[in-house]
């Protein structure tokens, strides 16, 4: 099945709405920016993320980490579909650190909700490093 195929049908605008309730969720005093995101996994579950800022700004979270540990505290799994909002619920994209993580947790194929349209992580982080990069 292609990227495109996975695509359509999809709700991405209910997945959206879990990103904006996560995102009402964020603590975010210094920036007063907060995200939220939203995940589908393999096996129908939805996991969320918020940022969480910290005095010392180079220890904050971005919402991606929230969401990746949510999913591993909830049984794993694979995401499959992805999409981030700010405070105003727009889409937005992640940075490239959150890229390499949802790449690990998602691989190639996760479907990004961009303000683009919807794209293929492969199209947002080309020739990524990964677990197969590396040998036991």
């Amino acid at each position: 099945m292609t990227a495109a195929d996975r695509a359509a049908g999809f709700d991405w605008e209910a997945l959206r709405a879990e990103a904006r309730d996560a995102m009402s969720h964020a603590y975010a005093p210094y920036s007063g920016y907060p995200v939220g995101v939203a995940a589908l996994v393999d096996d129908g579950r939805t996991v969320t993320g918020c940022n969480v800022e910290n005095a010392s700004y180079g220890l904050g979270l971005c919402a991606e980490c929230g969401l990746v540990s949510q999913l591993q505290r909830t049984g794993g799994g694979r995401l499959t579909h992805f999409t981030c909002v700010n405070g105003e619920g727009e889409l937005l994209v992640p940075c490239g650190r959150c890229r390499q993580l949802l790449y690990e947790f998602g691989g190639a194929g996760l479907l990004m909700d961009t303000p683009g349209g919807i794209l293929p992580l492969s199209e947002m982080l080309p020739q990524a490093f990964g677990p197969d990069h590396l040998t036991k």
